[in-house]
């Protein structure tokens, strides 16, 4: 089955130096968690960044909380 998070998170070499990004944005995933971490919650967030939805940085955190499949679903996208 694969994750939604599949979808939402890509890798494009031109954008961002090949940083894990949301597709169709140039914002990494690493930037949303950092956000998550110094306490700005979700809307803040898409307030600041209208082109991110709450499904995106939903998937984020998937993404990161499996982070042991990570290694597999970026070979994969390859």
């Amino acid at each position: 089955m694969k994750n939604k998070h599949q979808n939402i998170i890509s890798i494009d070499p031109n954008i961002r130096f090949g940083k894990l990004i949301i597709t169709g944005t140039r914002i990494c995933v690493v930037d949303i968690l950092s956000w998550l971490s110094i306490g700005m919650s979700i809307e803040e967030i898409i307030e600041d960044f209208p082109e991110l939805k709450r499904e995106h940085i939903l998937a984020t955190l998937a993404f990161a909380a499996n982070r042991k499949n990570i290694k597999k679903n970026i070979e994969i996208s390859f």
